[in-house]
């Protein structure tokens, strides 16, 4: 019987181009949906000819399959996933994997991967990302689970992803569980930071310096030649400059309403979890949430007065600020996602190779830059780096920015255009700096009105005082813990 080396459930945008891009990398595949006519029409279509194997039912599918059975699921994120896996789980031997390759909420993946093995299976979780074009020529890919099952389906992934200009795939073993899952989380996050960091730039240019669309299209073009040069300032470039039929273009056509799937909240909410300060990813997904309100947006700009300041400055200058503050702004963006991920490899126990993950993000995903290569060169001088706003590099290169970054911001303010992602960066950043904050008084506060507590700069850490500041408090203290 001529069996397949891979299975695949679930034919939409990126199970079909995957499939596509196993096939063409040598390997047979089975496929599966449970609309039986998109395996028909997928057959006779895009995949005739080819060594591509429609199944109709998962029995077919599962019967199709080399030992140990390989099967992929790209799915909507959910309950999806988990009656898949019931169905599927009776079907195949001890030894089996089945791979989750959608966006899953990595505490889905973590049950899930017990609940398999406990089974006598294996299990995948893997972030793909790359869209469409990644998942077709070559995806980053980042999966982590049963350490076991790594060894059946390397060869696999690294065919299919993505390649750095040096030949190396972007595509390694994450961690245990759920890893791949929140990695792939993470990258999201930084994706939702980066487009909202680039719309604010566009922002600026647009409304504060009255650029053309031409204008702002030749300056990303020249940036994307210089150390921001990445897939997502080659697509605004191309946006900025795209025109429909009647010659009008297209971005000043589309609402200003953003949507989202939940990865960039599920960051924000892991930040949170693990008491990380992500706030450049949160005022992303907040600035999303705050475009959806479009009609309430539109009555506010009549009623609410904003700066009536206009820029006088050299226009050529601040677009080079802007640039300057684009690339401290990512840095600290990158550096804020990293020291989430370092948090939840020590509460999940996971070993994460930070820089490999550099690596894997270097091609195939949405964030892919020249830039990446320097946070990989980071972790290689330290491994042990706990931010790269410390690394010599990056430090380096902030140094060089401040003044810029601190210009456009200010600018920003004065002609009332929002930035909070910018503007959060350098909060950040201030206030990673800053020897001493003011939560000295914020403890004091909490001590004031709910005797929590506080520790002393005069004595060693670790010990908690209780001040009766009002002398009616007495001496009970609450006990201390952090959320």
């Amino acid at each position: 019987m001529n069996l397949s080396d891979f299975g695949l459930i679930g034919l939409a945008v990126m199970g079909e181009n995957l499939v596509l891009n196993l096939e063409r990398n040598g390997f047979k595949v089975a496929v599966y949906n449970r609309t039986t006519d998109k395996v028909d029409d997928f057959v006779q279509g895009r995949a005739k000819g080819k060594q591509i194997k429609g199944c109709y039912t998962l029995e077919e599918l599962v019967s199709s399959l080399s030992r140990p059975r390989k099967v992929m699921l790209l799915v909507k994120a959910g309950q999806a996933v988990d009656n898949l896996i019931e169905q599927l789980v009776p079907l195949l031997e001890s030894g089996d994997i089945i791979i989750d390759g959608g966006n899953s909420h990595f505490p889905d993946t973590i049950r899930r991967t017990d609940s398999v093995e406990s089974k006598g299976l294996l299990y995948i979780g893997t972030g793909v990302s790359g869209g469409e074009e990644g998942a077709l020529l070559g995806p980053s890919i980042m999966p982590g689970g049963s350490p076991a099952a790594w060894e059946h389906v390397k060869d696999i992934f690294q065919k299919i992803a993505a390649k750095t200009d040096e030949g190396q795939a972007c595509c390694d073993w994450v961690g245990e569980n759920g890893a791949g899952h929140f990695v792939k989380m993470v990258h999201n996050g930084i994706e939702y930071g980066d487009m909202q960091m680039i719309s604010e730039t566009y922002h600026l240019m647009k409304e504060g310096l009255g650029m053309s669309n031409q204008a702002m299209h030749e300056a990303f073009a020249q940036w994307n030649r210089g150390k921001l040069d990445s897939y997502l300032i080659e697509i605004t470039r191309d946006i900025l400059a795209y025109k429909d039929e009647d010659g009008r273009y297209v971005v000043d056509l589309v609402l200003d309403a953003a949507g989202q799937k939940g990865t960039g909240k599920w960051t924000a909410i892991a930040a949170l979890d693990e008491g990380q300060p992500l706030t450049l990813i949160g005022e992303a997904v907040f600035a999303r949430a705050l475009s959806s309100f479009k009609a309430e947006r539109v009555k506010a700009s009549k009623l609410l007065i904003g700066a009536e300041g206009q820029f006088e400055g050299d226009t050529d200058q601040f677009v080079n600020d802007l640039e300057q503050a684009l690339y401290a702004s990512k840095i600290v963006s990158y550096a804020q996602g990293y020291q989430l991920m370092r948090a939840a490899a020590e509460t999940y126990k996971w070993r994460l190779n930070y820089g490999g993950i550099a690596l894997m993000w270097r091609g195939g995903c949405i964030i892919r830059s020249v830039f990446l290569g320097k946070i990989k060169e980071a972790f290689e001088r330290d491994h042990e780096l706990v931010n790269l706003i410390i690394d010599p590099f990056f430090n380096a290169e902030i140094q060089k920015a401040l003044p810029a970054w601190r210009r456009v911001v200010r600018t920003a303010v004065d002609l009332g255009i929002p930035v909070p992602a910018l503007s959060a960066a350098l909060a950040y950043y201030d206030g990673y700096r800053c020897e001493r904050l003011p939560a000295n008084l914020l403890q004091s506060q909490r001590d004031y009105f709910g005797a929590h507590t506080y520790e002393r700069v005069d004595k060693p850490r670790g010990q908690f005082f209780h001040t009766n500041w009002t002398g009616r408090g007495g001496t009970t203290a609450s006990s201390t813990y952090n959320a």
